[in-house]
């Protein structure tokens, strides 16, 4: 019996994050509701395992069920750090996007790359630079 609402104009990436949210709302499941990153942090390396495994495999079926549970758990642990008011999903992901475009300057700026030996080394230059960087707040 499915109750994960359908909204067709929403994105499959919306619907996961309602479906979490039905899950560890008030009337969701007892097991959803009592996680915590601590508890989920087995079964994100268990499914990132498993990810691996098929990926070893090339079976394309299982890659694409694998990567759906990473995103599951993915999202759960957003969701609990959202719920204390910590960070969002939306941050999480503006924060990547953001660290990408950082990192490649070849493909988002003027700076011109001639091999991946010099590609290696810029994004080791502008990694480090990073870390070194103090780190903006979260919203």
């Amino acid at each position: 019996m499915n109750h994960a609402p359908k909204q067709e104009n929403a994105s499959a990436f919306s619907r996961l994050e309602a479906l979490v949210a039905t899950l560890r709302g008030v009337d969701g499941c007892p097991w959803d509701i009592k996680q915590t990153p601590t508890s989920m942090k087995k079964y994100l390396l268990e499914e990132c395992r498993e990810l691996a495994e098929a990926i070893e495999t090339g079976n394309e079926q299982e890659i694409c069920e694998e990567i759906g549970d990473v995103f599951f758990i993915l999202v759960m642990l957003s969701a609990m750090y959202a719920e204390h008011d910590h960070f969002t999903t939306d941050d999480a992901l503006e924060g990547i996007i953001a660290k990408m475009i950082r990192r490649h300057p070849h493909v988002f700026g003027t700076v011109t790359v001639t091999d991946e030996q010099a590609l290696r080394a810029q994004w080791q230059r502008i990694k480090t630079q990073e870390k070194q960087s103090p780190k903006p707040s979260l919203p």
